[in-house]
C-alpha cells in the first residue's frame, strides 16, 4: 500500500493546504520518500494537478488535514481512500493509520481558488 501525505517545507509536519503543499512524502512497505509537489507554484488548478500527480504515482492513501472537492473527485474516481490528518507530526499520522486511529475524510471545501 503506498501512502501519501502533503508536507511543509521542514519535510516533517503535515502541511494544511493539500495542493499547494510545497512536498509530499511517500510511504510504501515502510520505505519513506519525499518529493516536491510540482502543483505547487501552479497559477491555477492546483487542486486538480496535484491529485492527478498522486494518482499518477499510484497512490493508495492519502493522509491531509483538508481536501478540496475537485481533487476529492480525482481521488475517487481513482478509488484512492483519504483519511483526516488529526497530528502535526506526518509520522505521527501514519503510525495513527496503521493502529486504525484515523477517520476517512468525508468533508470537501469548494476550494480556494488562487488564494494560498
Amino acid at each position: 500500500m503506498k501512502i501519501a501525505i502533503p508536507l511543509d517545507e521542514n519535510k516533517q509536519d503535515v502541511c494544511i493546504v493539500l495542493a499547494r503543499a510545497p512536498f509530499f512524502m511517500f510511504n510504501e512497505d515502510g520505505e519513506e520518500t519525499i518529493v516536491e509537489n510540482p502543483a505547487a507554484q501552479a497559477q491555477g488548478g492546483a487542486g486538480i494537478q496535484a491529485a492527478q500527480f498522486l494518482v499518477d504515482n499510484k497512490v493508495d492513501v492519502l493522509i491531509t488535514v483538508r481536501c478540496g472537492q475537485n481533487a476529492a473527485d480525482v481521488f475517487k474516481a481513482a478509488d484512492m481512500k483519504i483519511y483526516k490528518s488529526i497530528n502535526k507530526a506526518a509520522a505521527d499520522d501514519l503510525a495513527d493509520l496503521k493502529n486504525g486511529k484515523l477517520d476517512e475524510l468525508t468533508e470537501f471545501h469548494g476550494g480556494f481558488h488562487g488564494v494560498q
